[in-house]
């Protein structure tokens, strides 16, 4: 499995990473700083489709709410399912993001658990 994480802060980009080594040594965790590096990463042709992207939503410059519409209106990119993970609680944001194609809103984890936990959690479902 390939995860894609789009995400601002490098601390949580690193910790992501590696904890996605240490629950599944075979998957792929791929990080990028920004939903514009993001999309640039999934538009370029050369790379692999991830299998799963996790988006962080309040980053600086394109927020992760219009990378989400962006993936969603690419017909090669719609079909990966999309984490937004973000410090909101905001139960109409997640109603929004949903409508808008998000797969799954889930608030970022603060401890290393939480974020093994997460990671456990996606890899072991079928988001397709």
């Amino acid at each position: 499995m390939t995860i894609l994480l789009i995400d601002d802060d490098e601390d949580d980009r690193k910790l992501f990473f590696e904890v996605t080594a240490e629950v599944d040594e075979t998957a792929t965790c791929i990080t990028v700083g920004d939903a514009e590096e993001g999309l640039a990463y999934l538009k370029d042709r050369n790379n692999l489709l991830p299998d799963l992207i996790f988006l962080d939503l309040k980053m600086l410059g394109m927020s992760g709410q219009q990378c989400l519409i962006e993936i969603k209106r690419d017909r090669r990119l719609m079909v990966v399912p999309v984490i937004v993970y973000t410090t909101s609680r905001d139960v109409k944001e997640s109603i929004i993001l949903k409508n808008l194609g998000a797969a799954h809103f889930m608030t970022k984890p603060i401890s290393p658990d939480e974020v093994y936990y997460l990671v456990s959690f996606a890899l072991g479902e079928v988001w397709n």
